[in-house]
């Protein structure tokens, strides 16, 4: 049987060197990768085929709900969180049958979760699954979990082109329209499309920053130029970049 290929995504070193020198002791595992933050996951998990992840929830550049939602619906890997998080969360992730390691965690609790992954592993096998995978309702827990703790907007957006996957900060981001079944963000003079409706990306954006002027248009307010009126009550946008809209 082919060994289970890993990768391990923390910010702390120690954490990190803890879990490797755990796993270098199972003869069934491999460690394919070693991430500092969420864009090195993000980038293992594309590359390196991997079959698990250890995934710190607070990281840099890109945090555990972040790496999530730049994979998208694509292959995942089967997770396991690791967290800091209080009581409450972590009654959540056993309610909801997600896996943890709560820092600091001891020998025993890995067994534990080395254990219950693995006997979800074997079935997956059994029944001729590809992978485990991340699930919705997964990815709706850790949303809602993520707007708990005060996180309820998007920083930056995940870009999908040919060349990989690169980030816009929605901070840079000009304005925003709709493309057929994308949208498009404008930044830097470029225009960066991901698969999501306008509705959705609005839903990610502080409403204090930026404002949907048309059915089909939304503006960062830090980006405007001028608002001239028009006619019947509508105004023209002028944004910084030269872009007009109507409102």
């Amino acid at each position: 049987m082919r060994r289970i290929r890993t990768a391990i995504a923390d910010d702390e070193p120690l954490a990190r060197e803890r879990i490797a020198s755990m796993l270098e002791e199972k003869p069934d595992y491999e460690i394919a990768a070693v991430c500092k933050d969420g864009r090195e996951a993000v980038a293992a998990i594309h590359t390196e085929r991997l079959d698990l992840i250890f995934l710190d929830v607070k990281m840099p550049e890109l945090d555990g709900f972040q790496v999530l939602e730049a994979l998208g619906a694509g292959p995942t890997p089967a997770i396991i969180f690791v967290t800091a998080f209080d009581d409450y969360a972590l009654r959540a992730f056993d309610v909801s049958a997600l896996d943890y390691l709560l820092k600091p965690f001891d020998r025993a609790r890995f067994e534990k979760t080395l254990a219950r992954f693995e006997a979800q592993w074997n079935g997956a096998r059994k029944s001729g699954a590809a992978e485990l995978g991340v699930s919705e309702e997964l990815r709706k827990f850790l949303s809602e979990l993520e707007a708990r703790n005060g996180e309820t907007y998007t920083s930056r957006f995940a870009v999908k082109s040919n060349a990989g996957i690169y980030f816009i900060r929605a901070d840079d981001i000009e304005w925003i329209d709709s493309a057929g079944n994308y949208t498009a963000l404008h930044s830097g003079g470029r225009k960066h499309l991901i698969r999501e409706t306008i509705k959705s990306v609005e839903a990610r954006l502080d409403p204090r920053k930026f404002v949907r002027v048309h059915r089909s248009a939304i503006i960062n307010l830090d980006k405007l130029r001028k608002l001239q009126p028009y006619f019947h009550g509508e105004y023209v946008v002028t944004m910084q970049d030269g872009t007009t809209l109507t409102s």
